[in-house]
């Protein structure tokens, strides 16, 4: 009798125990999250805003539909050009934007999206993820009230659309261009007039004159815009564009409230939207550029003398700008190392292995 009464006791003792300890976090049920993203990429893009697509479904798929990212199009919730604004504002809590939009208000953050002759975009990611380049950006964002994951990237850009073609650095004077970051900047000391346009803007642009040339991603994208209806020429490359990096911007307040599991499931998500686009861009690209150079586009690299000016520019106007912009120094000292490093690596391995396939190196090859 003793021993039943023992055995029941100390079952009771031990039920009470265990409601005193806290719960597991894995046995709680997660709160439901609605969140607003508001986009500058318009939605005729299947790559850009396919991308925004792909980074909310994975966000849901990874928190069973606890966390729900409603993406918008450009000016629904925020002029295209203006979503980092609207995030720092908490107008929304999310955007999907290229912070070479905003070097206006902090040249700085063009080391987030692109340099003029900067780094490829594996170079690019490389240094964010392993070269503390994610942190110095973040400190930039800060001061916004705002946290950025690399969330898209488009690889090497095109040079844009001409309707003259760009034989001599002379031709660049008084040149209206449309182009995005720095290279506004660079175009500018070279005597060009460049102008920062939405992307869904850029063939009215063109159109009506309004712009004597434009640079937005490559083939597919401009093809998707119909830039080559109005503009035949189509330069390559991109030099202010080895890549070019999307960010998702996070208000930092909202960022705080998320519970861990849903940071680390926007997170994943970002890095996983990162490697769906550039595949995307990589496996539409060729085709798209087929296309167009079969329906009258003139493809033609920048001339050497062009390139090179363009060069001496670049270098003027990042000297320029470190000496005045502490936040832009302090990048610059991370940065201008890292991407010497790699191109030294890049110009063994990768660069090494592309030229196996010029014509040249083929042409030297035995026959198989």
């Amino acid at each position: 009798m003793q021993r039943r009464r023992f055995v029941t006791s100390a079952a009771l003792g031990g039920a009470a125990l265990a409601a005193a300890l806290p719960r597991p976090a894995i046995a709680q049920t997660p709160p439901e999250v609605q969140w607003q993203l508001a986009s500058s990429f318009p939605r005729a893009l299947g790559t850009l805003n396919g991308g925004i697509e792909y980074l909310c479904a994975r966000v849901a798929a990874l928190t069973d539909n606890k966390f729900q990212i409603r993406p918008f199009a450009p000016g629904e919730l925020a002029p295209p050009l203006a979503v980092l604004d609207a995030v720092q504002a908490g107008t929304v809590e999310i955007g999907h934007t290229a912070p070479n939009y905003y070097t206006g208000r902090n040249p700085a953050l063009a080391f987030a999206s692109a340099l003029p002759f900067g780094l490829t975009s594996r170079q690019q990611m490389a240094w964010l993820r392993h070269g503390n380049g994610l942190e110095l950006i973040n400190d930039v964002l800060k001061d916004a009230g705002c946290l950025g994951i690399p969330a898209g990237n488009t690889g090497a850009q095109m040079g844009g659309w001409y309707r003259k073609e760009i034989r001599a650095p002379d031709d660049l004077k008084g040149l209206k261009i449309r182009v995005a970051g720095l290279a506004g900047d660079v175009l500018a000391r070279m005597g060009a007039a460049p102008q920062l346009l939405a992307g869904g803007d850029i063939a009215t642009a063109l159109e009506k004159r309004g712009v004597d040339a434009a640079a937005w991603t490559g083939p597919y994208d401009d093809e998707k815009l119909g830039l080559n209806k109005f503009a035949r020429i189509y330069h390559y490359p991109g030099w202010w564009a080895g890549n070019e990096t999307l960010w998702a911007i996070v208000n930092l307040d909202k960022w705080r409230d998320l519970p861990a599991i849903y940071k680390a499931a926007l997170e994943t998500a970002c890095y996983d939207a990162g490697s769906w686009m550039q595949a995307k861009y990589d496996a539409e690209n060729p085709a798209a550029l087929r296309r167009l150079v079969a329906g009258g586009t003139v493809l033609r690299p920048f001339p050497p003398d062009v390139l090179q000016a363009a060069g001496r520019a670049s270098l003027a106007v990042v000297n320029d700008l470190a000496a005045k912009n502490p936040a832009f120094r302090k990048i610059a000292e991370s940065w201008k190392p890292f991407r010497g490093e790699e191109g030294m690596w890049f110009q063994v391995a990768e660069t090494g292995f592309a030229n196996l396939f010029t014509p040249q190196a083929r042409a030297a090859q035995p026959p198989r």
